[in-house]
């Protein structure tokens, strides 16, 4: 597809529009699609997995194509599902049908070829090559270090699920004259949802879980954007700051001392010239060199990630009330969101503010220090500091489910708990679970500089998964640990393919703080099946339609044992559940009947 994208790309640059987008939807981008597309996931409503439709895959593309040309193609509604939190609530996700995806799988990549190059600098959220972290060094480099006064921390109310349809659509069409491409659009759009076996309209919003909704909210947004870039070319005014008047009498009277002492030669006036000079430069540093409420000096500092972004004011916090306003009516008449007073607030830069999970926030002090050159400064003065919250780490351990919060004579007691949902993994599955998930939490908070609470996050986990394991072998916490830990090492043995044998250890090698961290992780639930091929749950071993002794992808039944050793190992489906410690086996019927008829090898 990357020949298809540039010459769309350069038809866009060309033109300003595009037409003819549709013969790019042809047989080899949608195969291109296909072949992109994860195995194993949860179905639509149509109820189709990606090995159902590759089997007749070419027949099932040519057809697709044929329903497109007759414009009788028309995408299922999105399955509404719910799964658990650890915090006793329930998420919602939208899941399309198969042939769906890989439709969108192709608009998409349209869609980057026309958009990104026109997207501005200060957008990151959801595109190739830019991650949350490059945003937080935004904040960090363009931001906070620009001494900022004030920050505007906006949220926008429900932005997914209030996009409006037809100012996406007039947005579209802007670069975008291909009428069949823009009809396909909006029956995406439309397609609604169906959630209890009943079908739902769709008003608003982007397709729940759908492949094309994160660039559609960028294209959406990107009006946002131009009209703050707009905006900052009429609110910036000055070159700098003036110089503060305490400093500049400092600065005046430092340089009359030093002229003195240039022109003394008594050793003891010499001495006394000196002490006060270095009195002065030390008096001088407890204040800011420059004024920062000069109104003759504004600035306008703006980052983007998603719906969530936050605006650096260099001005009072009149400006900032007015930049909230305006932004609040730009949004109503021209995108027809609205902001949330609420949670749209402005902060001192030298309090807390939140951005993608952090809190950041402008670090004030008159410690002083010398520099390589020999001279006095500031040590902390406006460095830019960004903590993750308890807070943070509260609601990711009650994801997890991983910790139990009691409240004792007024306190909250945290206490890890172990997982139940996990006792029907096996032990590789179970550890390397906890080491993703604890790697992920430390990737994405590698920046932060408060330590102590990610170490805390860790040591949770840590029990947590001992509580696991003695769980499944209803046993204690210390005989886990004193089994599996050697030499302070907590490690899993298992056996590969081949026959050999490895261990795989518990990640121990503490929290290190990144300048740059690798943008290419994020803090995300890892996908067990990736990690060892096993399925974490009864039901999704169920639904992945798959025997897990001969593969074949007939009508799934569970077989189950009491005990593992009530097994010998004689037969590969015995071996199978023994080397995953797993009293369960998904098989088909025909597998089924053989093991009770004993005929199964």
């Amino acid at each position: 597809m990357e020949k298809e994208k540039a010459e769309i790309a350069s038809l866009v640059e060309k033109y300003g529009r595009v037409q003819s987008l549709m013969k790019y939807v042809n047989k080899d981008t949608l195969k291109e699609s296909y072949s992109k597309q994860p195995k194993g996931k949860a179905v639509g409503a149509d109820g189709v997995t990606k090995e159902e439709y590759g089997k007749r895959l070419e027949e099932n593309i040519e057809n697709l194509i044929v329903r497109m040309k007759k414009f009788s193609y028309k995408p299922y509604p999105v399955r509404r599902a719910y799964i658990p939190k650890g915090n006793g609530k329930m998420r919602g996700l939208g899941i399309p049908s198969f042939e769906d995806k890989v439709v969108q799988g192709v608009f998409k990549e349209i869609l980057e070829a026309i958009y990104e190059p026109k997207f501005k600098e200060f957008s990151y959220g959801f595109r190739p090559n830019k991650s949350c972290h490059d945003a937080i060094q935004r904040v960090n480099k363009h931001i906070m270090a620009d001494k900022v006064n004030y920050i505007v921390d906006a949220d926008i109310k429900g932005f997914f699920d209030n996009i409006d349809h037809e100012v996406l659509t007039t947005i579209l069409s802007e670069r975008i004259s291909d009428m069949r491409f823009l009809r396909l659009i909006r029956k995406f759009l439309n397609a609604g949802y169906v959630e209890d076996w009943i079908f739902h309209k769709s008003y608003s919003g982007t397709p729940q879980g759908g492949i094309i909704s994160p660039i559609l909210a960028n294209i959406y947004l990107d009006k946002f954007d131009k009209y703050v870039k707009e905006y900052i070319q009429k609110f910036d005014k000055g070159k700098r700051r003036k110089e503060n008047p305490i400093v500049k009498r400092f600065g005046q009277r430092k340089a009359y001392l030093v002229a003195k002492l240039k022109r003394s030669t008594d050793e003891a006036e010499r001495q006394l010239l000196l002490k006060q000079i270095n009195e002065i430069v030390k008096e001088r540093l407890k204040y800011p060199a420059s004024d920062e409420m000069d109104a003759n000096m504004k600035r306008l500092k703006y980052v983007r990630y998603a719906d969530d972004f936050l605006i650096g004011i260099i001005g009072s916090k009149e400006d900032c009330i007015h930049v909230k306003e305006d932004i609040k009516q730009f949004m109503a008449e021209k995108l027809k969101l609205e902001l949330s007073d609420e949670k749209t607030l402005i902060t001192n830069a030298r309090k807390h503010a939140k951005f993608l999970g952090y809190d950041v926030f402008v670090r004030k002090s008159n410690d002083t220090h010398r520099d390589k050159n020999g001279h006095l400064t500031r040590s902390l003065d406006h460095k830019i500091v960004l903590y993750v919250t308890t807070e943070v780490m509260r609601k990711k351990l009650l994801e997890y489910d991983a910790v139990k919060i009691t409240v004792q004579k007024g306190k909250e007691v945290w206490k890890p708990k172990g997982r139940s949902y996990m006792r029907c993994l096996d032990d590789l599955e179970i550890i390397s679970q906890y080491n993703s998930e604890i790697m992920g939490f430390y990737n994405f908070y590698s920046i932060a500089n408060n330590s102590p609470v990610i170490d805390s996050f860790y040591n949770i986990m840590e029990y947590s998964m001992y509580k696991t394991y003695a769980a499944k072998y209803s046993t204690s916490k210390k005989k886990i640990i004193a089994k599996y830990k050697k030499n302070g090492v907590f490690a899993i043995p298992y056996t590969n393919k081949n026959g050999h044998e490895f261990k795989r250890e518990f990640y121990d090698n503490g929290f290190k703080r990144k300048e740059l961290p690798n943008r290419y992780l994020d803090d995300r639930l890892p996908n067990t099946v990736a990690i060892t091929g096993g399925r974490n749950g009864l039901i999704r071993r169920l639904q992945a339609r798959v025997c897990e002794n001969c593969g074949a992808t007939d009508n799934l039944e569970m077989h189950h044992v009491r005990k593992l050793k009530d097994l010998n190992g004689k037969s590969d489906w015995e071996v199978k559940m023994i080397s995953r410690k797993r009293k369960t086996l998904a098989v088909c019927s025909i597998c089924h009947h053989k093991i009770h008829a004993g005929k199964l090898d």
